[in-house]
This record gives structure tokens, C-alpha cells and sequence, in this order.
């Protein structure tokens, strides 16, 4: 893939700045910006790299590792997409989304960590009790969810992907599949989803654990937060089982697309000038007509950090069989059920870039240039001071 002509570290460090001079930031959101604007610049210092063939001389610069980068991402999506390769099972996978109605996400946004556990919490709850039950699959399925806040037009949209095998195992400990092209009621799951995460909120709200401000100030006041909630114990929430992957592999293809995402990638980056951005977005209602988006540093930049998620919260979450606790154990159970031959996870060596010609194909020893000879570092270079000025979140 090319490199993109304008990238999220270019906004940032021309109109990062006077954001930060013109609005109040928390300490994580100034050094998710930090962070990305350093990332591979000699702030962060680097290597200098010399082909033994042709004797070219480059300089790579380290990167910021912060997830929300879209240039960082890329090694860690790998690595997980390796291992989650060596889980899959032969059946069938199904992708269902959890999506919280519009008056939550705002109190989601200044709540984050509080709302986006009720969230999680909720949504797998709700696929294993239905799924427990007899009346629907009768099993304990396995599956991981997967967090994302925005839209594509970078309003909170906070929402959850889960990925379910189409099966589980029964209480005596045999595989039970689903019908095929069916999962679990979609109804049913919208409506214990709602009221289990509503019960959550509520329980939350009585224990003094949520936090009001600004337009939502006057929610402290347990009548008004009462009256806030009253209409969302009514309307129906958006629980969407897509159709089912074609196979494991086509799973694997759309998490490569999905997990470690950001909120917008450089690819979708199409100019900046005159301080106003412009980017491509899809109108979900005219999915085959992409659409482009103007607008100003400022407004891009805000919308942006609406999706900083707070250092140490968890995206990717795991449940039922592949809960971490006895992932491997009940992983066995299932094989033996279905037959299926263990896989071994691809060890991790040393040299990071050695893992990443592995999962990749793409060699960063190879020379650049003449595409034979091996890079070869001749030299360290330090970053600009020592401490790195940056608190980097690699989290």
C-alpha cells in the first residue's frame, strides 16, 4: 500500500497547537496528540540503517505506539490476528452489533470507563444467558467483542462487534450447533440487552459512580436522570445480526479490517488546506456512493478526540469458552467435539521485525532501494531529550 499524501500527524502538528491553546484537554488527550505528532520524527529518536549491497543509508525513526495512531497499528493487529487464527473452528461464525441508543452516548463520553464496561458487560451477558438457555441454543458459546465509539462521519457511535462460533457446549459437554444461517433471536437479544444495561446505569447512578457536566449537568439530580432514561426503557434498541461469514477464513479477513481500527485511517485522509479537512465517508443509507466530508482543523480534530478511550480500558474482551481464564482447556473440548486438529500460536521471536516478515510477508531488513541487500544499523539516535519529554500511552 502506498503511502497516503496526508496523514492524522500532518492535522495535528499544524493545527494541534492552538486546539490545545484554545480548549481545555485532559493529561490523556494531550498526550495522545503528543504522541502522535511525534510518531517516527527525531523526537523520538531512531536508528540509522545501512544496506550491506548498495551501501544506501536511511534513518528510521521509532514510532509513538499509541493505539490510537493509525501508523502504530499494524504490528499489534498482526500479532492478534495470528493468534485468533489458531482458535478458529469449523463452523460457522456469526458478527452480531450492540449499539447504545444517541442520549447514552453522551453520557458514555464523559463516563467513559463506567459506561463502556456497562456495555460490554451488558452485551455479553445478554448472548450467554439466551444462548444458555433451552428454548434457544442450550449451550455456553465463546466469543470476543470488540469496542468502537465512532461513526464514519467521527460522531460517538459507540457500539459492539462480537464474532460468535455458531455453536457451544451442552452442560455434559457436547458441541450443540446452531441452525445453519441462524444464530439467536435478534428481538430477544435488544430487549435483555436494554434492560440490562439500563439496570446497570441506574445501578451505577444510586453508587455515585457517574459524573455530570456541561449540557448534562443537570442529570446529577435523580428526578431529571429519571426523566432522561424513562423513553429509552421503551424504544427499541439496535441489536444487528449480520448474515454469516462464508467460513473461519472470511472471519479472519474481516477482523484484519476491524480490530486495532482507529477512528479514521490515513487512507480515508484527502487534503488539508486553508484549515479546512476533507475526508472520505459512507453514508450507511447509500452504501455505494462514497461521500467526502469538509471540514474545519478545529471541528476534525475535536471529533477526533471524542474517541480517546481511557488509558488501561480494554477493547477487545473475551467470553464463555474463550474467556482467558480456561480459554485453552474448553478450546481442546471443542476440537475433540468437532474434530478439528489443535493449532499451535506462532512464537514470538526476538527481533520484532523477524515477527513481522512472519505474519506478513513484507521483509524491513530488505533493503528499500535495491531490494537485495540487508539493512544493517550503524548507529542509535537518542531522542530529543532524555526522559522522552512525551508520556507515550502504549496501552
Amino acid at each position: 500500500m502506498s503511502k497516503p499524501a496526508l496523514d492524522l500527524a500532518d492535522i495535528l502538528r499544524q493545527h494541534g497547537p492552538a486546539y490545545r491553546q484554545a480548549h481545555p484537554l485532559t493529561r490523556h488527550q494531550q498526550r495522545l496528540m503528543h504522541a502522535i505528532e511525534a510518531c517516527r520524527t527525531p523526537v523520538l529518536g531512531g536508528v540509522v540503517e545501512w544496506c550491506d549491497r548498495c551501501q544506501f543509508t536511511h534513518i528510521q525513526y521509532r514510532s509513538c505506539g499509541n493505539r490510537h495512531c493509525p501508523k502504530c497499528q499494524e504490528l499489534a493487529r498482526a500479532h492478534w490476528l495470528q493468534q485468533r487464527t489458531a482458535e478458529l473452528l469449523p463452523t460457522q461464525y456469526f458478527h452480531v452489533v450492540f449499539t447504545i441508543p444517541e442520549p447514552l452516548a453522551a453520557i458514555a463520553f464523559q463516563n467513559q470507563k463506567v459506561a463502556y464496561d456497562i456495555l460490554f458487560h451488558a452485551a455479553a451477558e445478554t448472548l450467554l444467558s439466551i444462548a444458555r438457555d433451552p428454548r434457544h441454543l442450550g449451550a455456553e458459546i465463546g466469543f470476543f467483542a470488540v469496542l468502537h465509539t465512532w461513526g464514519q462521519n467521527l460522531h460517538l457511535h459507540p457500539h459492539l462487534h462480537c464474532v460468535v462460533p455458531g455453536g457451544g457446549l451442552s452442560p455434559d459437554g457436547h458441541w450443540i450447533s446452531c441452525r445453519p444461517g441462524f444464530f439467536l433471536p435478534v428481538r430477544v437479544l435488544s430487549r435483555l440487552f436494554r434492560r440490562l444495561f439500563l439496570e446497570a446505569l441506574e445501578k451505577a447512578y444510586a453508587q455515585g459512580q457517574l459524573r455530570f457536566f456541561s449540557s448534562l449537568e443537570a442529570l446529577r439530580h435523580p428526578p431529571a436522570f429519571a426523566a432522561y432514561l424513562a423513553p429509552l426503557h421503551t424504544i427499541d434498541w439496535v441489536v444487528y445480526a449480520k448474515p454469516p461469514f462464508g467460513g473461519p477464513r472470511q472471519v479472519i479477513e474481516y477482523l484484519g479490517r476491524y480490530t486495532h481500527r482507529v477512528a479514521i485511517s490515513n487512507q480515508r485522509l484527502l487534503g488539508l488546506q486553508d484549515g479546512l479537512v476533507r475526508f472520505r465517508w459512507k453514508d450507511y443509507r447509500h452504501p455505494q456512493r462514497p461521500k467526502v466530508m469538509t471540514v474545519s482543523a478545529e471541528e476534525f480534530i475535536r471529533r477526533f478526540l471524542l474517541h480517546s478511550l481511557p488509558r488501561g480500558l480494554q477493547r477487545i474482551r473475551y467470553y464463555g469458552f474463550l474467556a482467558n481464564r480456561h480459554r485453552a482447556e474448553k478450546l481442546d473440548r471443542c476440537r475433540q467435539c468437532l474434530a478439528a486438529p489443535c493449532s499451535d500460536l506462532l512464537p514470538r521471536p526476538t527481533d520484532y521485525r523477524e515477527f513481522y516478515t512472519r505474519l506478513t510477508g513484507r521483509n524491513l531488513k530488505r533493503c528499500p532501494k535495491c531490494g537485495l541487500g540487508t539493512m544493517l544499523p550503524i548507529e542509535i539516535l537518542f531522542p530529543w531529550r532524555w526522559p522522552i519529554p512525551l508520556p507515550l500511552d502504549t496501552s
